[in-house]
Parts: structure tokens; sequence; C-alpha cells
């Protein structure tokens, strides 16, 4: 997976590269203008490139940016340069995805939470929700492995009370979409959208002004 983030108003010319999730045991290599950070069997889980624009030129947007294959090629040249090991690995798959859920049924350690497996077109993915309003049939919009949400949070495989979760369910709130309810809830989409259609934002906005007023 390849998750980049840019803030020149926090970091500068800094682009944050991220692999993988952290882990306890990990470490830093600093050449020159780039930090690789490792886990302790040495395999990359991130890279910081210092002076960043050196290699890429300009860098638009603010928060997640995506980087073109060329960009990412030019990256890979600077760590082998600098002597590092590891390398970017371009991922243009979206990770906001809609998904339908297939399947529900109650988690078997939680009086809350809930086992969903949703339909993403070209694969299915099982999802705990803790969600109230969740339920069988919805159109929904999911934040598969590999994404950043609005307020940075990262989303990796995990397990949920001991069973496994590969995305999160969305709520309006958690997308950051204008005039977002603020109680808990997923955003149900319309049904006639196809599962494995990358989330848009205009869409979802559309949606959640419908639904509130």
């Amino acid at each position: 997976m390849l998750i980049t983030s840019y803030n020149p108003t926090a970091w500068g010319d800094t682009l944050v590269a991220v692999l993988a999730p952290d882990v306890a045991a990990q470490h830093t290599v600093q050449a020159g203008d780039i930090t690789g950070i490792y886990g302790p069997d040495s395999t990359a889980i991130g890279f910081n490139f210092f002076n960043a624009s050196q290699w890429l030129g300009a860098i638009e947007g603010t928060g997640q940016v995506f980087l073109t294959d060329a960009q990412v090629s030019a990256l890979n040249a600077a760590i082998d340069a600098a002597g590092l090991p590891g390398e970017l690995v371009v991922d243009h798959t979206p990770k906001l995805v809609i998904g339908k859920i297939v399947a529900f049924s109650a988690h078997p350690d939680s009086d809350h939470l809930h086992l969903t497996t949703v339909d993403f077109g070209d694969h299915r993915e099982q999802i705990v929700c803790g969600a109230p309003n969740a339920a069988l049939g919805q159109t929904v919009v999911a934040a598969l492995p590999g994404a950043m949400m609005p307020d940075g949070k990262l989303i990796w495989p995990g397990q949920l009370r001991g069973v496994q979760s590969d995305g999160m369910l969305c709520s309006a709130r958690e997308l950051a979409i204008p005039g977002a309810p603020q109680q808990r809830g997923i955003l149900v989409m319309p049904d006639e959208l196809p599962a494995g259609t990358p989330f848009d934002m205009a869409t979802a906005t559309a949606v959640v002004a419908a639904q509130t007023a």
C-alpha cells in the first residue's frame, strides 16, 4: 500500500509516505534528505522526503496527495541513490468506495457491534460496524485498507473484539461532508449506485442535503 500526504503549513516541503501500519519496535535511518522507517525485520513501513520538491517539483494540495507513476519512480530512484532499502509501490485503486451490505449478523462478543459482508463488485470484505442504523441491503460508503480519512486517520486491516475487519463503514461526518449530521450513523447512499463505484463528494453532498432537508 502507499499513502502519501503533504502539509506545507505544518511540515514545510516534506512528503510523508506510509507503506504499512506503525509497529512497536521500529527504527529510522537517515540518508541525506530521506528518512526511512523500518520494522523489526527491517521491512520499510514509511519514508519522509524532506525538500520533496527537488524530486517532484511543485506539489499541489494539502493532506493526502496522489502521486503519478512518474513521481513514484522519481522517489524510488532517490531512495535507491540514498542507499536505503525499500521502495514505493504505485497503488491507484480507490480506497473510498460504494458497497452493498449483503450479509449482516451480530458480533459474537459485543451487544452493539455487527458483522457485515460488503460487496464491492469484484470482491467482498468483512467489516465490523457499530453504527446504530446499519442494516442488511444498504448501499454504503466504505473506507478500505489504505484509505486516509479527512481527519488524517489511516485505515488498516485489523480486529475488533477478536473478529477480522477489513475497512470501515463511513458516516457523513467522518467523510467531512458539508452539513453532515453530528449524530452517530453511517451514510446510506442511493441503491442505484453500483457496487465498486469510487466515492464522489459532490454526489454524497447532494444525498446529505436531501436527507437533512
